[in-house]
């Protein structure tokens, strides 16, 4: 009989044990020994703008859709967006007057399409998937990647602005170009100052759908008043964007030219694979600029966004300024300043 009520207290004991775990649990998850705690679906994506393009994303995985259709989605919205200068229609023109736009997009099982320096098609990151599934290649670019639109249904338009016509005519003055540090935000405020020498930049996004499937996307109309025929990191895949579907993903933003020379994305993943977490995958990345290319470093923005599979995100930057847009079941216009190194 004495053996029958310790076995009865020590049931009571396990369970209350049990009790005490989920009473300190405090985001609300449930916690226990054999399930894994899932904070996703979830979506993240770089700068201000991010917030309404993750709030386009969510409306597909709020409701069980597929990461890729989400983050294909949500960076139409500023493809399309007219007062966004750094990405899509509206993008401020190379030195020339023309406005090519680069994109490229990634799922779960590896499979990837990018599009570089195409021109009168609004919404390349559409171009870059289909490339992805109706090609054999990962990328085509200028006058291939336009015709392959065209065969594909896309409309020709012109992208160049009367606001973007202004501003390069008024940078043709004086025709110099330097990059500019977070021009990305700047130039998307109404505080933005035309005639500046401005960097264009990018919007990059990831999302985890409610199975834990990661895809990617990155788009941009690149470099204010570029070279003609300059491509960024933004449409290579292992640079501006990388999906493991094992581990997680990344994506970059700011000056290309510094995250291709450090195959910055797949670094990031790389490390988070490791064992780093995407913060400090993401400072890594950074890390690596500046022992490369210390002065350079000093002047230009880079940025790095990271996700893994668990839904634990972070980015770091080589300048203060930088921010990044998360939208999840709890919140969907949050917005985080990015940590830095300078």
């Amino acid at each position: 009989m004495s053996s029958r009520r310790n076995f009865i207290r020590q049931g009571f004991m396990a369970a209350a044990a049990i009790g005490t775990l989920r009473a300190f649990d405090t985001k609300g998850l449930t916690i226990a020994s054999d399930d894994k705690v899932k904070k996703y679906p979830i979506v993240i994506s770089t700068w201000d703008f991010g917030i309404a393009a993750n709030k386009a994303a969510w409306e597909i995985l709020s409701k069980g859709g597929k990461a890729l259709d989400a983050v294909e989605q949500g960076v139409r919205v500023p493809e399309a967006d007219l007062k966004n200068m750094t990405v899509g229609k509206g993008g401020y023109p190379d030195r020339d007057g023309h406005v090519t736009l680069d994109a490229c997009i990634m799922d779960a099982d590896g499979n990837c399409g990018a599009v570089a320096g195409m021109e009168k098609i609004g919404h390349p990151i559409s171009v870059a998937r289909l490339v992805m599934e109706k090609t054999p290649h990962v990328m085509l670019v200028g006058e291939g990647a336009l015709q392959f639109a065209l065969e594909n249904g896309f409309k020709e338009e012109n992208l160049l602005t009367p606001e973007g016509e202004k501003a390069w005519k008024e940078w043709l003055k004086e025709k110099k170009y330097k990059p500019v540090v977070n021009i990305e935000n700047k130039s998307f405020a109404a505080e933005r100052l035309p005639g500046n020498q401005y960097n264009h930049d990018t919007i990059g996004m990831l999302a985890l759908d409610v199975n834990g499937n990661i895809s990617g996307a990155c788009t941009t109309s690149g470099m204010a008043f570029k070279m003609h025929g300059r491509v960024g990191d933004s449409p290579i895949i292992g640079a501006g964007l990388y999906v493991d579907n094992e581990v997680g993903g990344a994506t970059s933003t700011g000056v290309g030219e510094e995250v291709i020379r450090n195959v910055g994305s797949f670094l990031v993943v790389e490390l988070m694979r490791q064992g780093y977490s995407p913060e400090d995958a993401c400072k890594e990345a950074v890390m690596r600029i500046v022992k490369k290319k210390p002065a350079i470093a000093k002047e230009i923005q880079v940025g790095f966004l990271a996700i893994n599979k668990k839904g634990e995100y972070g980015a770091f930057a080589l300048q203060e300024g930088f921010s990044y847009a998360v939208c999840d079941s709890k919140q969907q216009d949050l917005l985080i300043k990015g940590k830095h190194y300078y």
